[in-house]
């Protein structure tokens, strides 16, 4: 695949389309650029899991981890 881009006066460009549906990026994702001997790749960077930005969001208040998480529900049922 070959696609261009022009770069603004602010260094900024857009990634066309297809770039970014090959790459799997979306806004506000951030993207790597790295230098080898063959030229410059640029790839997104990732977290260590996809759903990590979501930890704990449905859980406020209850700890991780399978002990702590029994532990809170037999508090709660009363045990």
């Amino acid at each position: 695949m070959k696609k261009a881009a022009r770069m603004t006066s602010k260094g900024q460009i857009t990634v066309p389309q297809r770039v970014r549906l090959a790459l799997g990026v979306r806004p506000g994702d951030t993207l790597l650029f790295e230098q080898d001997r063959s030229g410059i790749r640029v790839r997104p960077v990732r977290a260590e899991s996809p759903f990590e930005q979501y930890r704990g969001i449905g859980t406020p208040g209850i700890p991780r981890g399978r002990k702590a998480v029994t532990r809170w529900v037999r508090a709660v049922r009363g045990r």
